[in-house]
């Protein structure tokens, strides 16, 4: 029996190592970097679907899917890596990254280029996304694992604040 293991979201350029709460690569939370290993497959899948769910709102503003069968299919012919734990969106960036500077026939991955082409080129629509993929992802972090701390030392700063009254 072969037992099918959740994949790391990794892409060997991690930034954590160098002090990011958040990674620059694949955009985890230091501590699910660390800890990924560790991890059971179910919180594995809970961290690509915030992966995911990110990368699919901020795609969403450029490129319509219209077809990600013939978006998938495209990404094998030209032996394009994706993440099959990724929904179609989430391709994408691979798509705009490998292309690079060139122009790319979108119709023929089976997208809709919601911008202007001329104004975006695979290269510098990639590079957007991975900005604003990275920007939601350290403000979730940020709401998610900063707001504890912040309200700890609010409690702490009113604890002390009604001692000092009462004295």
């Amino acid at each position: 029996m072969t037992v099918k293991r959740v994949r790391t979201p990794c892409i060997g350029v991690c930034s954590t190592v160098f002090g990011d709460t958040v990674c620059r690569g694949c955009k985890r939370f230091v501590h699910e970097v660390v800890h990924w290993n560790a991890y059971s497959d179910d919180e594995k899948a809970v961290v690509w679907r915030r992966l995911d769910g990110l990368l699919k709102l901020v795609v969403s503003n450029y490129v319509r899917v219209d077809d990600a069968r013939q978006l998938q299919a495209g990404l094998e012919y030209q032996n394009l890596r994706f993440q099959p734990e990724l929904s179609p969106e989430g391709w994408v960036p691979d798509l705009l990254k490998a292309a690079g500077h060139q122009p790319l026939d979108y119709e023929a991955f089976g997208l809709t280029l919601l911008v202007d082409p001329a104004n975006h080129s695979p290269r510098q629509l990639y590079d957007t996304i991975s900005a604003e993929f990275y920007a939601l992802s350290h403000a979730h972090h940020e709401r998610s694992h900063s707001q504890p701390a912040r309200l700890i030392d609010m409690v702490r700063d009113v604890a002390e604040d009604l001692g000092a009254r009462q004295a």
